[in-house]
Formats: structure tokens, C-alpha cells, sequence
């Protein structure tokens, strides 16, 4: 087609983006999570959360750094054969309607990388709602926040060398590619919200660092 060797200026800029920060996750398999190696979840369903710190971000000329965005995803079954998932997204209230879209469009992998991968196993979305979003740090521990709908603490599980962090490393099925993650365990992990409810602790979790491009 003609419009494949088209040149759009305005296009080609928007379309260089990048994220890096601080990721994490919880849901309601046993520790470590099979799901990473392509095995079915506990439960016969993975219940999860990923939550993603923006500590610099772009999308084009649009800053997106100190923003937070949150996914829940219930999964029916083999994460990686089906059926596919439902999803729901959180986008920090304090992101401006120039900063929202941009978030969208990489989240729904509409500006490729990762994202566009990962698009191909939802099979409903669920919706997308703008909220305060509260993602802290301290340590080995993580937290997360939205009212009225999500509570989840995690905390690193002390390894043999207690310098040191029990990690995974090189996963074949991960949100964030080739990352070597620490294994934490939830304490606290609650959801109610898009006609979905869960209760969970004493369950898996993961963090690590991120960085996403085209």
C-alpha cells in the first residue's frame, strides 16, 4: 500500500515514547508464580495487579514522568493459551487530558512495543477510569492504593544472604521482558470493583525495575 512508505512528520514524532520506573505486581498464586513459565495459575485463574511509577516518561513532546498507572487483570485460565482476559485500567487523576491519551495509546499497545504484545490477550476490556493513585516505596516494601477499590502491600522475601534479594531471572513470560525480579510476598491484597471482588495475602508478588520503547 502507498501509505506504507508515506512520511508523516507529526505521526513519526508523537510516535517516539518512552517509560522507565518502578513496576510491581500481586495476585492470588502461591509463591513464585507458575504463570511466569507457562504453567496454569494455582487457582485455575490469576488474579493480578501491575502497577507502574512513570519516574521519566515521554510521548513525543508530551512529559508523562511522576505519573502512575495500575491494570487488573482476571485471567480464566493459562495466561499464555487462553481464554483470553479481562482488563481494567487506572490512570493517575493528576495526568491532563494531553497526558491521558498518550497513556492510552501505549497502554492499549496502540504505540507498539511491549504493549501491542500484550493487547493480543485481552478479550474484553472492562474500562478505564481516572482516580488518585498512591504508589509507595519503602525498602523491600511496596504499596498501592486506589479508594474505594484496591489495597495491596507487598514486601521482599529475605533471601539466604540477607544483602541480597530472592529474585527470578530470565522468565520466558513477564510484563517486564528480560527484568530480573525480586519475590515478594502480598500481606495485604484487596479488590472490589467492575463487578470483580477478591480477598488475598500471604501470596505472590513481584517487582523490579522497568523501561519500555517502541
Amino acid at each position: 500500500m502507498s501509505t506504507a512508505t508515506t512520511t508523516d512528520n507529526s505521526n513519526s514524532s508523537q510516535s517516539s515514547w518512552k517509560l522507565e520506573g518502578d513496576y510491581f505486581e500481586g495476585c492470588n498464586c502461591d509463591i513464585v508464580c507458575p504463570c511466569v513459565f507457562f504453567g496454569d495459575p494455582d487457582e485455575g485463574n490469576c488474579l493480578v495487579t501491575c502497577a507502574w511509577h512513570i519516574q521519566k516518561g515521554n510521548y513525543g513532546n508530551t512529559d508523562l514522568s511522576n505519573l502512575n498507572v495500575v491494570a487488573l487483570f482476571n485471567t480464566p485460565g493459562n495466561m499464555a493459551t487462553g481464554p483470553k482476559w479481562k482488563a481494567a485500567l487506572y490512570i493517575d487523576e493528576r495526568a491532563t487530558q494531553q497526558q491521558k491519551d498518550p497513556i492510552m495509546k501505549i497502554y492499549s499497545g496502540q504505540a507498539g512495543g511491549f504493549f501491542a504484545v500484550a493487547h493480543n490477550f485481552i478479550g474484553e476490556m472492562l474500562g478505564v477510569k481516572s482516580v488518585p493513585i498512591e504508589f509507595g516505596i519503602d525498602g523491600k516494601r511496596r504499596w498501592l492504593r486506589i479508594k474505594d477499590a484496591l489495597e495491596l502491600d507487598t514486601e521482599a522475601i529475605a533471601g539466604g544472604d540477607k544483602s541480597r534479594d530472592s529474585v527470578v531471572v530470565n522468565v520466558p513470560f513477564s510484563v517486564v521482558p528480560g527484568a530480573d525480579m525480586t519475590i515478594a510476598r502480598s500481606s495485604k491484597y484487596n479488590y472490589n470493583d467492575h463487578g470483580m471482588e477478591w480477598t488475598n495475602s500471604g501470596k505472590n508478588s513481584f517487582h523490579c525495575r522497568f523501561r519500555y520503547s517502541p
